[in-house]
């Protein structure tokens, strides 16, 4: 039988972080949950904020169940795409149409529709380095070529390396702030500047290079501006999920707003529609479509966020581990104390310590250590990373 080789490829070796986060049930189920300490998976730990529940009981108890649980219209309810589109004009005083607003069943959803709308035979896309994992199976899966910017050293952009990297082929630069999985938030000078750049890279290609802003993590702050970037870039195209900033991971809703400045603003959405159409992304879920209109701009509990980053932070410090200092996201990115990060990793296991390895991200030597868990999971795991120090001798 002739299957996919691809497709089988991808389904038999997951992504690092899900066999990481795998792994850790597995060992849940062998020693108790209590004693193994997961920071694998970017899985929301506090509650949605007490919009969500009032409005998804309000909804149940006003609304026809058949029109509640029924088929909105491809692109999603007309109510609900304008009041995405009306929160943008008043939150950001961004050129926003209700028609170019698409419902979608989150974050993976929104780039893998966006990147299919845009891609074309030869087309590259560019990432800057360390990225999400999964841009790399989104964009090929769309037909695109990856092409990487490393980061600078701090981790903020490399603005020489996205020059190197943005060329005549290139379709899209994704950009994603605050970021995952190093926290950073890209600052507005840094911005106006690439901004600037690709703009000048559009004038020679004859084409605009378009900039796919992944936003899941908008709200998710420590007092770092987020500029909004259809302000600062005209041809950027919005993917926002509501799974970080709502907790409702579990729920798949998220959206695709293409601003009127965009260059071809109506043919790229009519891109969208076509492409949720040949994916199967049409009609998000009804009933979060729904809860996610009435609490635009919400989010949960960000200080206990915070609480989680500065206690996980200081501790990590005083054990002698070098940290990128997290502006926003929920994700702290460590130095390894050797030069393998998966070396680093393994041992961490001996003491029940999941973090993920920086090598799936596109760098090296680092690791990723998601901090939105409970308290107690940082508290009870601060003896595990002491002796973790202690054996690689930073303390």
């Amino acid at each position: 039988m002739s299957i996919n080789r691809i497709m089988r490829h991808l389904g038999e070796e997951r992504s690092v972080i899900r066999e990481i986060f795998e792994y850790g049930n597995a060992r849940k189920k062998e020693i108790g949950a209590d004693k193994v300490f997961d920071f694998s998976l970017g899985n929301p730990s506090v509650a949605p904020p007490p919009e969500v529940n009032a409005e998804i009981a309000r909804l149940i108890a006003e609304m026809p169940s058949v029109q509640l649980h029924g088929y909105t219209s491809a692109a999603g309810a007309p109510e609900v795409r304008a009041a995405v589109a009306d929160y943008l004009k008043t939150k950001f005083g961004a050129p926003m149409s209700t028609e170019r607003v698409y419902m979608t069943c989150g974050a993976a959803a929104s780039l893998t529709i966006a990147l299919t709308a845009m891609s074309e035979a030869g087309d590259e896309f560019v990432v800057v380095t360390p990225c999400f994992p999964e841009y790399r199976v989104f964009i090929e899966q769309a037909g695109g070529k990856v092409v990487t910017a490393k980061a600078a050293a701090d981790f903020h952009l490399d603005l020489a390396a996205l020059e190197r990297a943005v060329g005549i082929h290139t379709k899209a630069v994704i950009l994603n702030s605050p970021n995952n999985p190093t926290g950073v938030v890209y600052g507005r000078a840094e911005l106006k500047v690439l901004a600037a750049l690709l703009q000048k890279k559009s004038d020679e290609r004859g084409a605009p290079v378009y900039l796919i802003a992944d936003e899941p993590y908008r709200e998710l702050t420590y007092g770092a501006e987020v500029p909004f970037l259809p302000n600062l870039y005209p041809h950027t195209v919005l993917c926002y999920s509501f799974s970080k900033s709502l907790s409702l991971a579990g729920e798949r809703i998220g959206y695709i707003a293409v601003p009127d400045g965009c260059a071809d603003a109506d043919g790229l959405f009519a891109a969208v529609c076509g492409a949720g159409r040949s994916l199967g992304y049409v009609c998000a879920p009804a009933l979060f479509q729904r809860v996610a209109a009435k609490c635009l701009g919400k989010s949960g509990d960000i200080a206990a966020y915070r609480e989680n980053r500065d206690l996980l932070w200081n501790a990590l410090r005083a054990y002698g581990f070098a940290c990128v200092p997290p502006e926003g996201a929920f994700y702290l990115f460590v130095k390894s104390p050797e030069p393998s990060a998966k070396a680093f990793c393994e041992r961490a296991k001996k003491y029940e310590l999941l973090l993920v390895p920086s090598d799936s991200f596109g760098v090296e030597g680092y690791v990723r250590i998601s901090y939105c868990v409970a308290k107690p999971t940082i508290e009870r795991s601060l003896p595990a990373f002491a002796q973790l120090a202690k054996e690689y001798g930073l303390i």
